[in-house]
């Protein structure tokens, strides 16, 4: 697969700290919080213009599904366009509460725990060919994946228990795993997930539902993140030999690699031999640098995604993460973590600590910790302000986003009622005229743009007629009220 689609879910943790009385509880926050999103789409979920979903999970959980992309720098746009989305959602949440004499402040957290220990998720799909031999994907994916949060993961202070002290963690997600692969997503929380929805044409597709991967702040742990996966599975679609690195126990595996940030910590294969996670990804790194020197490069930041792979096994097998301290968000964090400890003498157990691991988190653009160290040189960026705001409101150019993305504007500037998902275009007055686009790597669909330019031309002979039946213009919103009232004004981020 030259090119291949990639999305990420990603739900936000929400808190509201009132003043001079206690805080809203999540449910009643996340009204607020969507609001607008209600006013604006009838809906709590709602496709929005850029192609990618908005919507409220189980949990009163705030969640940003980003656009189908076939490029990584696109991918990691349309994620960050959904942390403005969701800042511009809390100033409005907060403007609405003070309204109601609810004063205070709402913290929306990228990040996969609260305070009481819960998790959430920031779940990543990948179109994967029809014809891979899911065996082979597992066997080979589930140990990269069990071994990819020392090159990705978010970190996390662990609190102290009667059995072990407070310390470090390279994974947020891994202690909330139960099973290598199921076809669940909350019960069980698998690694991967093979519930078998593909958005797609199903005799030629599947969607690879991975459900393990930290949420990252970092735009250079994205890069890394889904651009390694990537060269993996299609190390694996090539059929190119990748060694037997199948995990006797990978729940057991996952969660004592997490806790060793040495990366030295030993898990036992399914022939008994005791690996290390350094090893398993320096293994996978050496292939997949071969592979990209037999094959070539399949888009212009594979050789950026290699280096810095490589520089992050090596920092984690030395002992320097000085090397990664600017790029990988667990060694970024952590650095933080420790010259703060050491400046004020605090134990990893101090809740003082516990702030800065949430605030790391924070998506507040001016009060955010990891957006003071980008600011401050201490984390690096990839995408600069105008191409984030781009993705604000314009889908990737190359996919079946760029088609919703017309569609839905095109309906929402004529009043229009309309539904959509991943696949579904439709008019809701015109129900039989529905277009079905089941290629993710279609960009444009004669289909609908034939139903939009009809619903332009019939919006122009009603323009004529009423003209000549009644002195001037007719709003749309009368004309549309008995189907799809027009919203009212549009919220700037949406």
């Amino acid at each position: 697969m030259e090119r291949r689609v990639v999305g990420v879910e990603t739900e936000f943790g929400l808190a509201h700290q009132g003043r001079g009385r206690r805080g809203l509880p999540p449910d009643e926050a996340a009204r607020y919080l969507f609001r607008p999103v209600v006013d604006w789409g009838r809906s709590s979920n709602v496709f929005i213009p850029n192609g990618s979903r908005l919507y409220l999970d189980v949990g009163s959980h705030p969640e940003y599904a980003t656009a189908e992309c076939d490029d990584l720098l696109d991918l990691i746009a349309s994620d960050r366009a959904g942390e403005l989305i969701m800042h511009d959602l809390a100033l409005r949440a907060e403007e609405a509460m003070a309204a109601d004499g609810l004063p205070g402040s709402v913290y929306l957290l990228k990040n996969n725990i609260d305070s009481q220990g819960n998790s959430y998720g920031s779940h990543e799909n990948y179109l994967i060919p029809r014809t891979t031999h899911f065996r082979r994907l597992s066997t080979v994916l589930l140990p990269f994946l069990v071994t990819r949060q020392i090159i990705a993961g978010a970190g996390r202070i662990v609190p102290a228990t009667e059995d072990q002290e407070a310390h470090f963690a390279f994974s947020q997600r891994a202690d909330h795993m139960w099973e290598g692969i199921s076809s669940a997503t909350t019960r069980s929380r698998p690694i991967i997930n093979t519930r078998d929805e593909p958005h797609a044409d199903a005799a030629v597709h599947r969607r690879l539902h991975v459900i393990v991967g930290d949420s990252s702040m970092s735009e250079t742990t994205q890069l890394l993140r889904f651009g390694s996966t990537d060269l993996v599975l299609r190390m694996i679609e090539s059929g190119a030999p990748l060694g037997d690195h199948e995990l006797e126990n990978p729940i057991s595996a996952i969660r004592h690699i997490s806790h060793d940030v040495t990366g030295r910590a030993r898990v036992r294969t399914r022939e008994g031999r005791q690996v290390t996670a350094v090893e398993i990804q320096q293994n996978l790194f050496d292939r997949a640098r071969s592979f990209v020197a037999r094959h070539g490069a399949h888009h212009d930041r594979v050789e950026e995604v290699l280096e810095l792979w490589g520089r992050a096994v090596e920092a984690v097998a030395s002992g320097d993460h000085s090397l990664i301290d600017r790029e990988i968000d667990w060694a970024i964090k952590r650095r933080l973590i420790d010259e703060v400890a050491g400046r004020a003498g605090l134990g990893l157990g101090d809740a003082r600590l516990d702030q800065i691991d949430f605030a790391y988190h924070d998506i507040h653009p001016d009060r955010g910790l990891f957006h003071l160290l980008v600011r401050r040189g201490r984390a690096v960026r990839l995408l600069d302000e105008a191409r984030l705001r781009r993705a604000i409101t314009d889908p990737p150019a190359t996919t079946r986003a760029a088609v919703r993305g017309r569609f839905l504007s095109a309906a929402r500037a004529h009043g229009a009622g309309h539904t959509v998902d991943w696949v579904h275009h439709k008019l809701v007055d015109r129900p039989l005229e529905a277009v079905m686009v089941k290629d993710p790597f279609a960009a444009e669909d004669p289909r609908v743009d034939t139903l939009l330019g009809r619903l332009r031309g019939e919006l122009r002979e009603l323009d004529d007629a009423e003209r000549e039946a009644q002195p001037g213009p007719l709003a749309l919103s009368e004309r549309y009220v008995a189907t799809s009232p027009v919203p009212p004004p549009e919220p700037p981020l949406i």
